[in-house]
């Protein structure tokens, strides 16, 4: 166990959305056992858009990749005045391990060498015990104990914010039935479902489920072609909120009856909302990527074989997102309709 004063801690995690939803519990963990703790996180602008405001992060210092090669002078110059007590590395890859050495602390503590792909490990002074392959979330709850710190109980303090109430009371009104949100793409397109089975399942959420299909995500090219192809085939009103941004999204899966989605950030944010979730999942692991701790009978999952007990690993199986139809997803929906129609909370 790390002994350490917990004055300032530093947090290397630049990922992409879903990664910085399982931060945030190891960081309202750790301002309960130390609320003076000052937390700065170095992470990406779209993820900062999503935690900026949150009680549990104080500053944040953007890793802009699409600068390229520019964006290391830039956060080298934001962390060259701000000494820590430790630094937690949270990121396994090399423009991690880069970013872990700009910082200036005695303590870097990072993954073990098995789990800290591209030579990561060379930029901590410090390393995780070596253990077998968990859940991210459990992953990043380690370094809560190496520090001694409990992480129970689990809490991720998404909002919707008391100020982003108004937002969301007047989006929903719109409707006059429950929302079921629809995440039609992800970062990769070999975990995105097919766009035209997208639009048979929203024909059923409206007609056999009294559910109104909204289409959430982002504004990127294969995201505004899945759009067209689901409102052009869907025999219902299917409405689309492209575009709303991170914390309206917030608001908008807070208020949904049910919310559908590959494996991407909007699903862990629906599972930290506690809001009932489909997962679709055949690219990815879902022991490792999976909703965390909830919803796992709503889970389609296409990665393994039936019947078969694939090892938690980092393993990516392509093509198999292709694998789930239109009835694997809409007996989930008919499973929700049995157990969580009622909100929950």
């Amino acid at each position: 166990m790390i002994s350490t004063p917990l004055r300032h801690v530093g947090i290397v995690m630049m990922s992409a959305v879903g990664d910085a939803v399982h931060v945030l519990p190891l960081l309202t963990a750790l301002k309960r056992h130390s609320p003076d703790t000052k937390v700065t996180w170095v992470l990406q602008p779209g993820a900062a858009s999503l935690v900026r405001g949150h009680w549990a992060v104080d500053e944040i210092i953007e890793f802009d990749r699409f600068r390229g090669w520019r964006a290391y002078p830039a956060v080298r110059r934001a962390l060259a005045h701000k000494p820590f007590d430790v630094v937690l590395a949270l990121q396994v890859y090399f423009k991690a391990g880069i970013v872990t050495s700009f910082t200036q602390s005695p303590i870097k503590l990072g993954f073990d060498r098995a789990r800290a792909r591209d030579l990561n490990w060379m930029f901590t002074t410090d390393r995780l015990p070596a253990r077998e392959g968990q859940h991210v979330q459990d992953q990043y709850f380690e370094f809560l104990e190496a520090l001694g710190i409990p992480h129970e109980p689990v809490t991720w303090d998404l909002g919707p914010w008391e100020h982003e109430r108004a937002w969301q009371r007047e989006f929903l009104a719109k409707y006059d039935r429950p929302i079921a949100p629809i995440v039609i793409a992800t970062s990769k397109p070999e975990k995105d479902w097919m766009r035209e089975r997208w639009a048979e399942v929203s024909d059923a959420l409206y007609h056999d489920f009294g559910l109104q299909p909204v289409l959430v995500g982002g504004r990127s090219a294969r995201e505004l072609a899945a759009e067209r192809v689901i409102l052009d085939r869907a025999r219902v009103p299917v409405s689309s909120a492209l575009g709303s941004g991170l914390r309206n999204l917030v608001g908008i899966l807070d208020g949904a009856a049910l919310v559908l989605s590959p494996d991407t950030g909007p699903l862990h944010m629906t599972v930290a909302l506690n809001r009932p979730v489909i997962s679709l999942m055949g690219y990815t692991n879902p022991k490792r990527v999976g909703p965390y701790r909830r919803f796992h009978d709503l889970l389609v999952d296409a990665y393994g074989e039936p019947d078969e007990d694939y090892p938690l690993s980092m393993e990516n199986r392509p093509g198999r997102m292709a694998r789930i139809s239109v009835r694997d997803v809409l007996d989930k929906v008919e499973l929700w309709r049995s157990r969580y129609s009622v909100r929950v909370r």
